[in-house]
């Protein structure tokens, strides 16, 4: 009796496994840099560093994060072509906030079962978003957990590595009174907060994915899976053409969270919420689920996904650059002196309709 097939019966099929990665290798192949070396089937992937020669002061940068619980929704859907396209942006986008251009990424993805054409999908949608942000998939790993993980079950994980010239580092010590905070729209709830949307929306209110709901103009499912917008390009070209100071990527924790990372102590950033008004998701989430604004707030990102602070005079140069990618910006606020010395953030106003 073969170990192959003793392995089998304990649940582990290689063969799926090697289906799987016949399948996943035309997307591979697409989110290549020229300085990838190999290809599918090294211990370790491979990229040329001598292109940091051209650096002063090469800093690296790396990023590690996964999608959390959107993942039940993709399997509720049977759709996994998008939960990969969430895992780059949960990473690359972290890099971006100081300056750091992402260079390569690696995946994770531990499952039940290697159902191929499933692991294919996710890794799809690994590539496709590698390709938007300019970064190489040198590799990555699947696992196989039966008896951990159910046969339909898997989480994804993901690491980046990008590199930001020292004098370019973006980051609170550039940080000045006066500078503007220029937001950038969302594009949904992106990868953040699912736990409390799938407790609204499939605890409370009882709703399925296959539920038309009149203010998304689309289903349940297809709005909760609505990809995370990629800022990667759009936000290095202002940090590299403007007066850009610093970024926050708005992810767990939300919008003041996420933003007073990068604010100083004696600063304070003041956010109008009237300067926007959030997609429908945050407010379904908000009035079915009788969320408290300060809840909500703590938790999703009410429909900013990136900000950053720019100086004064740079501001319509970001604005109109962001436009040029596609990402809608609008200013929605300012920074100034923080008498309590905290760095802190605060969010006055309401948003129309609210």
């Amino acid at each position: 009796m073969s170990n192959d097939n003793a392995y089998a019966r304990a649940g582990v099929d290689i063969e799926a496994a090697d289906r799987a990665i016949d399948l996943m290798k035309e997307w591979i192949e697409k989110a290549r840099r020229p300085e990838m070396l190999g290809g599918l089937g090294g211990f370790a992937g491979l990229f040329d560093a001598s292109a940091l020669l051209s650096y002063k002061r090469p800093l690296l940068a790396t990023s590690t994060d996964g999608v959390g619980t959107k993942v039940a929704v993709a399997q509720m859907m049977d759709k996994h072509d998008t939960i990969g396209f969430d895992l780059v942006g949960m990473v690359v986008d972290d890099l971006v906030v100081c300056g750091a251009e992402p260079l390569f990424m690696t995946d994770y993805i531990a499952t039940g079962k290697v159902v191929p054409e499933r692991i294919a999908a996710i890794v799809k949608g690994i590539a496709e978003a590698c390709l938007e942000a300019g970064c190489a998939l040198v590799g990555g790993e699947t696992a196989e957990h039966p008896g951990l993980l159910a046969p339909d079950e898997y989480d994804v994980a993901g690491a980046t590595t990008g590199v930001v010239e020292a004098g370019a580092l973006l980051g609170p010590g550039r940080v000045r009174p006066g500078d503007v905070v220029i937001a950038m729209a969302a594009s949904g709830l992106h990868s953040n907060g699912y736990s409390l949307a799938r407790h609204v929306f499939f605890t409370q209110a009882g709703w399925s994915v296959d539920r038309h709901v009149e203010e998304f103009g689309r289903t349940l499912g297809e709005e909760l899976l609505e990809p995370t917008r990629l800022y990667t390009k759009p936000s290095l070209a202002i940090a590299r053409e403007t007066e850009t100071h610093a970024m926050a990527h708005v992810t767990g924790g939300g919008l003041a969270n996420n933003l007073a990372r990068v604010m100083p102590p004696e600063l304070k950033a003041t956010l109008d919420r009237s300067t926007w008004t959030p997609g429908a998701v945050f407010d379904v989430v908000r009035t079915l689920g009788e969320v408290p604004q300060a809840d909500l707030e703590a938790t999703l990102n009410c429909g900013v996904g990136m900000v950053a602070l720019v100086a004064p005079d740079s501001v319509d140069a970001a604005i109109a650059r962001l436009g040029d990618f596609g990402v809608s910006a609008w200013v929605a606020g300012e920074v100034g002196v923080d008498p309590e010395l905290e760095g802190s953030v605060e969010l006055v106003g309401q948003h129309a309709g609210w």
